[in-house]
């Protein structure tokens, strides 16, 4: 499995990860509307050519947000290798800090990101509802049954 960023890649094919895996490349959370085809990232490519997980980021000054994260092979090392080259580039661009948003109905990603060295430092509470008004897709409900309406802001220190 390689590591390329996504600049490398078709438009189409990234267009069309974003629409099988969240329904549409759109993001929307408290610092915006993103499109994530459009973002600077990294996707890890299987021998086939089939992407097996792709990130997703904005630099501004000395930060860098991750705005999106998704490994299509669970347990692996895909999601962790992806993270690890966004922080390198990040650092590599200036960046001091790294943080990202989640839902807290997200408790997958929400282990993934503290095994990792990210704190929790801020819950915005209710903010989905405002992002629902831009994306009405965004499920009330998770899967497992947990009501979709905070964010978290995770931030992690570069060294």
């Amino acid at each position: 499995m390689n590591i390329i960023p996504t600049h490398l890649l078709d438009r189409s094919t990234v267009q069309q990860f974003f629409i099988t895996h969240w329904g549409s490349p759109q993001m929307v959370v408290s610092t915006g509307l993103y499109d994530c085809s459009e973002l600077d990232g990294f996707a890890a490519v299987q021998g086939n050519g089939e992407i097996a997980g792709l990130i997703t980021f904005v630099i501004r000054g000395e930060e860098c947000e991750i705005v999106s994260l998704d490994s299509v092979i669970e347990n692996q090392g895909v999601g962790s290798a992806l993270l690890q080259q966004a922080e390198a580039f990040a650092a590599q661009h200036g960046c001091s800090t790294v943080r990202l948003i989640t839902t807290n109905d997200n408790l997958h990603a929400l282990r993934f990101y503290q095994k990792r060295g990210y704190q929790i430092v801020k819950v915005f509470p209710n903010a989905v509802e405002k992002a629902r008004q831009m994306k009405p897709s965004i499920p009330h409900v998770s899967s497992d049954g947990i009501p979709i309406r905070d964010e978290l802001l995770l931030v992690k220190q570069l060294l």
